[in-house]
């Protein structure tokens, strides 16, 4: 009986401080640090200058259309050159404000933006019944240095809000690779290239993968990672991530 009492206190007691907390501690803008009314709550400065992504647009990379061109319709860069993914869908155009949360989550050690990442992923994920959520692994040597993956963390809530399964041990990041930062899209192609394989012991045959990334910029990470997914039995490759690059140089 004093264990469901003291079950049942919880809630009432967490709520009853939160008052303190908020005072002591008040919620704050996770793009630029202003005080605001709700945890994970942007101002309305950095809500206004996010550009959210999603119909219509490229029905493989993701890449918005001025206008609807139809069902499966496909950019000129994909019909030429197919990416290995099957789709890839991103929250945001990378700016400003994705930039900071992105930074923050991976750099300044706020895991807890992580919740939010997911919850406005979640909206994104595409209708491929049940699918394996896979996070773009870290290097080992990486993850001991920084101490968690980000998108394994995302992954990790997205499961939970979806009740798909997530598999963060299924692929491997086998080599290490330089920041891809600055490089070329060819150079960043080259750097990724055959740096991840599936993990033994993982069957993802004839499964559909979900990818988790938290930026997209060039496509080169995901694409090496789709190719390893597929030559592992993966039957299609989903990319979902926080942020794209967008191509007109915009963001």
């Amino acid at each position: 009986m004093s264990r469901l009492l003291l079950h049942k206190s919880v809630p009432l007691l967490k709520a009853a401080l939160r008052p303190l907390a908020d005072y002591a501690l008040p919620p704050r803008c996770p793009g630029c640090g202003e005080i605001v009314d709700a945890d994970h709550a942007f101002c309305l400065a950095c809500w206004s200058g996010m550009r959210f992504l999603g119909e219509p647009c490229c029905a493989r990379c993701g890449l918005p259309f001025e206008y609807d061109r139809g069902d499966g319709a496909e950019c000129g860069a994909c019909l030429a050159d197919p990416p290995p993914y099957d789709s890839a869908r991103a929250v945001l155009a990378y700016g400003d404000v994705a930039r900071a949360v992105a930074l923050r989550l991976k750099y300044g050690r706020r895991i807890g933006l992580s919740r939010l990442i997911a919850k406005q992923m979640a909206r994104q994920v595409p209708a491929i019944g049940n699918a394996v959520i896979v996070p773009v692994p870290l290097h080992r040597w990486r993850l001991w240095w920084r101490g968690f993956n980000q998108s394994a963390l995302i992954a990790r809530h997205l499961a939970r809000l979806t009740g798909l399964r997530a598999d963060n041990h299924a692929l491997l990041r086998i080599r290490r690779t330089q920041p891809l930062r600055g490089m070329t899209p060819k150079a960043r192609a080259r750097a990724v290239r055959g740096a991840f394989a599936l993990s033994p012991g993982h069957e993802l045959k004839g499964r559909a993968v979900l990818l988790i990334d938290d930026v997209h910029t060039s496509g080169a990470t995901a694409a090496a990672c789709a190719r390893a997914l597929k030559r592992g039995g993966a039957a299609s490759v989903h990319l979902l991530c926080w942020a794209r690059v967008l191509p007109d140089g915009g963001d």
